[in-house]
């Protein structure tokens, strides 16, 4: 029940043997379904290079996309926004099961709507590489040149996942939708992951590029929604241009006025943060920034709903830091006291954030 944007296949170089492949367009290739990837032989099998097919089916929440809109919840939401059916309404389908927004003449006859976010919603059609991905003169580029989505760049990564994870259509949030607060991160670690990362910077870099681009949508959001629809929009969005340029990658967000400048200023951020290489120390003096912000939060004319938003972006960064600098269990108590405040809107306690921020500071 989510606004759709298209994902954007980007690359660098037109060479595909450059560092960054190049992204074939998808033209008509064919989806054939996550029964193409199951055989114990390619995904479906043990070992860590063929057991994605089982840690998705068994473990990923999105294989539970499209029963989630068979449910009494979902029925209520749709009934309040006149939508008969959950199950086939494109405003829901879009996000909850892919497959019913693809023209019949893409879908092979083993692509399932009911399979929700699949294989290929994330990867791409696969016919024109399904055959030939796990052949060992196929390098990653051949893969990449041939269709499949280059995942590796973090940047399409995000903008693979962020269309469905954090702009909500505001009669359809009013209708009992949850919110959706996109964070890359740690939504990659507890999906759980069926990929391996090995950069030891990928947390971090995750994390950044994420919020980038749930700020870009965010204003995105915000340029299409009638005035009298944006006053979330804005409070979720000054939040993150808040967080954004006290990590110093903000590009000083905050002097922009204009929609459209902060959407494609968080464009670029969100481009430099996917080939960011922090440092231990760099990441420290992010983290240091955070936690000392929390005379902000005792003095402020922000809105009480400002500093929650602010707030919940806040608490999402101080822990995917902790976790990449190996200091969660040395504030493992201040961060539970956080994640705890920033649970529900209606009894937020901006005085009690703002201590247990100063307790965590202090640990440091």
């Amino acid at each position: 029940m989510l606004r759709f944007v298209p994902l954007l296949l980007i690359a660098a170089c037109a060479n595909a043997f450059a560092k960054e492949p190049k992204q074939s367009p998808e033209s008509d290739a064919k989806f054939v379904g996550a029964i193409g990837c199951r055989s114990s032989s390619c995904h479906g099998g043990a070992g860590e290079k063929r057991s994605q097919y089982i840690t998705w089916s068994q473990k990923d929440f999105h294989t539970r996309a499209y029963a989630i809109l068979l449910d009494a919840r979902s029925a209520r939401i749709a009934e309040a926004v006149a939508i008969a059916q959950p199950q086939s309404s494109a405003r829901c389908t879009v996000c909850h099961s892919p497959f019913q927004s693809v023209a019949q003449t893409r879908l092979t006859s083993s692509a399932r709507p009911d399979e929700g976010v699949s294989c290929e919603s994330c990867h791409g059609a696969a016919e024109p590489w399904l055959r030939g991905h796990t052949r060992a003169d196929w390098s990653y580029a051949t893969r990449v040149s041939a269709g499949m989505h280059d995942l590796r760049n973090l940047y399409v990564r995000a903008n693979a996942c962020v269309a469905c994870h954090q702009n909500v259509d505001a009669d359809i949030l009013k209708a009992g939708h949850p919110e959706l607060v996109f964070e890359l991160d740690s939504q990659s670690v507890n999906e759980p992951k069926h990929w391996r990362d090995d950069d030891p910077t990928i947390g971090p870099q995750t994390w950044l590029t994420g919020q980038a681009v749930a700020l870009r949508e965010i204003t995105w959001a915000l340029i299409k929604s009638p005035p009298d629809e944006r006053a979330q929009l804005l409070d979720q969005e000054s939040a993150l241009v808040w967080l954004l340029d006290k990590t110093g990658f903000g590009n000083d967000l905050s002097k922009f006025s204009a929609f459209p400048a902060i959407q494609q200023s968080a464009n670029e951020i969100a481009e430099r943060a996917a080939k960011w290489t922090p440092t231990n120390d760099s990441l420290m003096s992010i983290l240091q920034t955070l936690a000392a912000s929390d005379s902000e939060f005792r003095s402020t004319n922000a809105s009480r709903e400002n500093l929650f938003y602010r707030a919940i972006r806040l608490e999402l960064a101080l822990e995917r830091l902790s976790v990449a600098l190996n200091l969660s269990s040395k504030i493992e108590k201040e961060l539970n006291a956080l994640r705890s405040d920033v649970q529900r809107h209606y009894d937020f306690d901006v005085a009690a954030f703002a201590e247990h921020l100063r307790a965590l500071r202090s640990k440091l």
